[in-house]
């Protein structure tokens, strides 16, 4: 089956979207001792994400989508987490940052700069 659109062309802006926002966790593990986003307690920021989104009502079609990620390739900026559609990328700590995620960015629309993962970081 064709691709629908050829490479360089997008999307109508009022092509509706199937989530409002979908959120990635990088969950990747390595075995060879690198820096990776499961050394930094991924599984349970996720985990938290995932329950908070759901308490709050925002889950499903329409609203918010949370999903588990392999490598995103941002270890060095890790553990991380990308919305989209906005390709906005976080690096968090704790279940405070989480919370302020959901709270900000997937309820209210509005990116939590202060959690933002610098642009250079990459692996």
């Amino acid at each position: 089956m064709a691709h629908p659109l050829p490479d360089n062309r997008r999307l109508p802006a009022s092509t509706p979207m199937y989530y409002k926002h979908h959120i990635f966790f990088c969950l990747n593990q390595r075995s060879n001792g690198e820096n990776c986003c499961a050394q930094h307690d991924a599984q349970q920021a996720f985990d938290h994400c995932k329950a908070q989104v759901k308490a709050k009502g925002l889950a499903g079609p329409g609203q918010v989508r949370v999903n588990k990620a392999g490598c995103l390739d941002r270890c060095a900026g890790g553990p991380v987490a990308v919305v989209y559609p906005e390709g906005v990328w976080y690096s968090y700590v704790d279940r405070q940052d989480i919370d302020e995620i959901v709270e900000s960015h997937l309820r209210d629309g509005k990116v939590v700069e202060r959690l933002l993962t610098p642009p250079h970081l990459g692996r």
